[in-house]
């Protein structure tokens, strides 16, 4: 049996975690990333000139825009933005797959939050996937500041964390590559005749490696502090773009095959089977509406499985189904719905 070995640093994409202090900047920096789409789970790009897909309004919404990317690979950065946010649809999900549970509390003895865990850690590994493929990966989030005390000194100090659950902030510092902490810098002032003290500056910068009061971390050797701007990292990410030396000599394109190298790749469309154009319900609540809209699923198919399983009559309208019907048995089961959808199709 034998086995390659390879040496020295290899050009990868990078997984990068942003937070910062409220209004500094975090999406207007992600957005200088290589050729950026924002999955923007909050709203935040509203006012900003960016490449952005629908605002997820369900988790397995969010999953199905990751998975669209990799299998497009329509863009060189995906900018989820932001983790906190794309919690809460996590936490959403598994309070709704239990019609009984009307907070994340009701599962009893933190089964609730190891399952939104798992949902968050799923969703770290999808992304991760992105990176095996070429393709960058900023992750944004908002900054938390806690009063910390070590038990062997006096004291206690102000320290900025990821404003997420205890469960899944250790699994989102340990998955990045690059975590950076972004806020205003603030220099003390002392007059030398009134001895009074002013804060000054309030320049905007980006801490890399650790510290006592901020979590940060990289792997390239950045500096421990730098002015927030892109272009202080920019180099990383142009590693990617260098060729790789070639041991043979290319071989000559013809004509044809350079301009087929040059076209867009297209995106691949869903095969309807027959089907008319699919034409939802403005009444539908918008979470089932955006998954049926995304895959192609007709009301028709919706209520002919809900009636097949005996939940509510084929004659019922999607529109009157029951909250918990719409959110626990269809939303948060979309992946087995929609499997059974399709095996139901005539290919």
């Amino acid at each position: 049996m034998a086995f390659n070995i390879t040496s020295g640093p290899t050009a990868t994409a990078q997984k990068v975690v942003l937070y910062g202090v409220e209004g500094i900047g975090k999406s207007t920096f992600a957005s200088q990333f290589p050729s950026p789409i924002f999955i923007d789970t909050e709203g935040s790009t509203s006012n900003m000139n960016v490449n952005r897909m629908d605002k997820p309004t369900s988790w397995q919404m969010l999953i199905d825009e990751v998975n669209y990317i990799k299998q497009t690979q329509m863009c060189d950065t995906l900018v989820l933005d932001t983790a906190d946010w794309a919690e809460t649809l996590a936490n959403q999900a598994v309070i709704a797959s239990d019609i009984n549970a009307q907070s994340i509390e009701d599962f009893g003895y933190g089964k609730g939050y190891t399952m939104v865990k798992e949902k968050f850690g799923k969703l770290l590994n999808l992304l991760s996937e992105l990176t095996e493929v070429g393709i960058n990966v900023v992750v944004t989030a908002h900054a938390d500041i806690k009063k910390f005390e070590k038990p062997d000194e006096t004291g206690a100090f102000d320290r900025y964390q990821l404003k997420l659950s205890k469960q899944c902030a250790p699994l989102l510092k340990e998955w990045a590559d690059m975590l950076l902490f972004a806020n205003y810098e603030t220099t003390i002032v002392t007059d030398s005749k009134t001895k009074s003290k002013k804060a000054t500056g309030g320049q905007r910068v980006m801490f890399t490696t650790h510290h006592p009061a901020w979590d940060a971390k990289n792997r390239h050797g950045l500096p421990d502090k730098l002015p927030f701007e892109f272009g202080a990292i920019a180099h990383i990410f142009q590693k990617q773009t260098t060729p790789p030396v070639q041991t043979q000599p290319p071989v000559e394109q013809t004509q044809q095959e350079q301009v087929t190298a040059a076209t867009t790749v297209e995106t691949p469309q869903e095969n309807n089977f027959g089907r008319e154009p699919n034409v939802i319900d403005p009444a539908i609540p918008k979470e089932l509406a955006q998954l049926m809209s995304v895959n192609e699923v007709t009301e028709e198919e919706i209520r002919r499985l809900v009636a097949e399983k005996g939940f509510r009559p084929y004659e019922m309208p999607v529109k009157d189904y029951p909250d918990d019907l719409i959110q626990g048995g269809l939303v948060a089961q979309w992946d087995k719905i929609f499997t059974e959808i399709k095996a139901k199709r005539a290919y």
